[in-house]
C-alpha cells in the first residue's frame, strides 16, 4: 500500500507524431515531485502512462498500489504538456473519475489545469495545484493523508485552485523557488529504464534520457504561455547540473541527452562552469538543447561544444523582419545566419523552430523564410503555425477570431484556430514542402516532386 500514486496523461502511442519519432522520455517533473515527497517520508508508486495506455492500466495501478492519494503531476518541462493538448485533457479527466470512484482525494498540476482548472474541478480534482508545484504538493499532501483534516484546511494552503459553489476559487500565491539546488534528483529508480532503453535503442541505436539545468524564460515573446513559471527564470548550479549527468552516464547508461530547459545556456559564465564541471566528474556525454539564435556566440558555443552538445534547436521562427517584430520576439534574422555559423564551426547540429501564420504575415514574408532557411542551410526544423493559448497577448488578438476548437487533438494537428491569411490545408502543405526542402539542402533526399510541392503551395495561396 503507498501513501501516494503519482501519474501524468502524456501516452505517446495516441500521438501518431510521436509514434514515429519514437523518442519516449520519462515525466521528469512528475519525478522530481515524487523524491521531494520520498523526503517527506510519504511512501510513493508512478504510474507512468508514457509507455502504457491510461484507458488499460491506470485501474490497474490503483488495485497495485492501493494509495490514500492521487497526484496528476505532468512533465511540465515537455512542450506537449505545455501545448494542452486536448487528449492529454481526456486522458486526465478519465483518471479522475477512476481515482474518485475509490473515494480518492486527486491532486492536479500542469500547464493545461492551470490555465482551465474549472475542467478539472468539474470532473472531480480536489485541487489544481497552480503553477510551480513542489511545496504547494507537500503541503497539500499533509493535509489530505491527515485523517482530522477538513476541506477548510484546504484553503489555508498557498498555491491552490478549489471547487465552491459559485465556481472555481484561488488561495493566496504562493512564491517561486529561487534556489533550485535545494531540489532534489529525479527519482530515477521509480522508472522503468528498461523499457526506455529498449525503446530507443531499437529506434535510434542509443539510450537517451532528459534532464533539465534551469525553469522558466525572461524572454517575452507574445505568443508564448507561461502558465507555470511566468517570466522569471532560475537556474540549477552548474555543479549539481553536472552531478546529475554524471550519474545518468554511469548508473543508468545513458547515451544521449536532451535538455528540455525552455532556455539552455542563458548566461555565458554558468555555460562555462557547466563545461568546466563536466568534464572534472566526467560526465561528457552528446546532448541536445534549446536556446536562442542570440545566445550562441562563438565563445559561448564553444564551451558547449566542450561539454557534448551536439545539436542546438533555436527559435528562428520566420525569415521576415516585420513578423519577428510583431511576435515581440527581440530577435534580429542576421542572428540566425550568424548562429548558423558559429555551431557549424564546432560541428553542432543547428536547427530551426518555424512559426507559420501570425497575423500580418503574407505570401511575400513566408517566401523570406524559404528563402533563409535556403540560405543558411539548417540541419532540421520543426514547423508550426501559431498556437493561441490563454494568458498571452498573441490570445487576447485572435479570440475574437477563435473557432470551437481551442486545442490541438495530438502534436501534428496543424489546425489554424483563428482566421488566420490561408486555410488549414496551406500550412499543412507548406509543412511538409519545408521538411522536404530541408532534407534535399542536407543531402538526405533528392529534389524529386519537391517543384511540384511549392507549385501546389502558391496556387493555395493565391487562390
Amino acid at each position: 500500500m503507498a501513501d501516494i500514486l503519482l501519474t501524468h496523461s502524456n501516452h505517446l502511442f495516441s500521438d501518431p507524431k510521436q509514434v514515429r519519432k519514437m523518442q519516449p522520455y520519462p515525466p521528469l517533473q512528475t519525478l522530481i515531485a515524487a523524491e521531494c515527497l520520498r523526503e517527506q517520508g510519504w511512501s510513493v508508486e508512478l504510474f507512468d502512462s508514457t509507455l502504457d495506455s491510461p484507458a488499460d492500466n491506470f485501474q490497474a495501478a490503483l488495485d497495485k498500489a492501493e494509495p490514500r492519494l492521487v497526484a496528476i503531476v505532468e512533465d511540465n518541462f515537455n512542450f506537449l504538456t505545455k501545448m494542452c493538448l486536448s487528449q492529454n485533457r481526456e486522458c486526465a479527466i478519465g483518471m479522475i473519475h477512476e481515482s474518485r470512484e475509490r473515494g480518492l482525494p486527486v491532486l492536479v498540476n500542469g500547464s493545461d489545469a492551470t490555465d482551465h482548472p474549472e475542467a478539472y474541478l468539474d470532473a472531480g480534482a480536489t485541487a489544481i495545484l497552480k503553477g510551480e508545484l513542489e511545496s504547494s504538493l507537500i503541503d497539500a499532501s499533509s493535509r489530505l493523508l491527515n485523517p482530522e483534516t477538513t476541506p477548510s484546511d484546504l484553503t489555508k494552503i498557498q498555491g491552490l485552485v478549489l471547487q465552491n459553489g459559485a465556481g472555481p476559487t484561488t488561495t493566496s500565491l504562493r512564491a517561486r523557488i529561487e534556489d533550485l539546488d535545494q531540489l532534489p534528483f529525479a527519482a530515477w529508480d521509480l522508472v522503468d529504464i528498461d523499457r526506455y532503453r529498449t525503446a530507443w535503442r531499437d529506434a535510434h541505436g542509443r539510450f537517451s534520457l532528459n534532464l533539465v539545468s534551469s525553469r522558466g524564460c525572461p524572454y517575452r515573446c507574445n505568443w508564448c504561455a507561461k502558465p507555470i513559471y511566468g517570466d522569471k527564470y532560475e537556474a540549477r548550479s552548474a555543479h549539481k547540473v553536472a552531478a546529475e549527468m554524471a550519474l545518468l552516464k554511469q548508473t543508468y547508461r545513458a547515451e544521449h541527452i536532451w535538455f528540455a530547459d525552455d532556455i539552455f545556456a542563458l548566461s555565458a559564465q554558468w555555460t562555462r562552469e557547466f563545461a568546466d564541471e563536466v568534464e572534472r566528474l566526467d560526465a561528457r556525454i552528446p546532448f541536445k538543447m534549446q536556446s536562442r539564435c542570440g545566445l550562441m556566440t562563438r565563445e559561448v558555443v564553444a564551451d558547449l561544444a566542450r561539454a557534448g552538445c551536439e545539436e542546438v534547436w533555436m527559435g528562428a521562427e520566420s525569415g521576415s523582419q516585420k513578423v519577428l517584430d510583431a511576435m515581440d520576439k527581440d530577435l534580429q534574422v542576421s542572428e540566425i545566419s550568424q548562429a548558423r555559423a558559429n555551431l557549424a564551426k564546432h560541428g553542432i547540429r543547428a536547427c530551426y523552430f518555424l512559426q507559420f501564420g501570425y497575423p500580418g504575415e503574407v505570401w511575400e514574408d513566408i517566401e523570406m523564410t524559404v528563402g533563409m532557411v535556403r540560405e543558411t542551410r539548417p540541419d532540421d526544423v520543426g514547423v508550426s503555425v501559431s498556437y493561441p493559448l490563454p494568458g498571452t497577448l498573441f490570445h487576447e488578438r485572435v479570440a475574437a477570431d477563435l473557432g470551437p476548437k481551442t486545442n490541438w487533438s495530438h502534436s501534428d494537428d496543424l489546425t489554424m484556430m483563428f482566421q488566420g491569411a490561408y486555410p488549414t490545408e496551406f500550412y499543412r502543405s507548406l509543412r511538409d514542402a519545408m521538411h522536404s526542402e530541408v532534407e534535399m539542402l542536407n543531402g538526405r533526399s533528392t529534389s524529386e516532386g519537391l517543384a511540384q510541392q511549392w507549385a501546389r503551395i502558391e496556387e493555395l495561396a493565391h487562390r
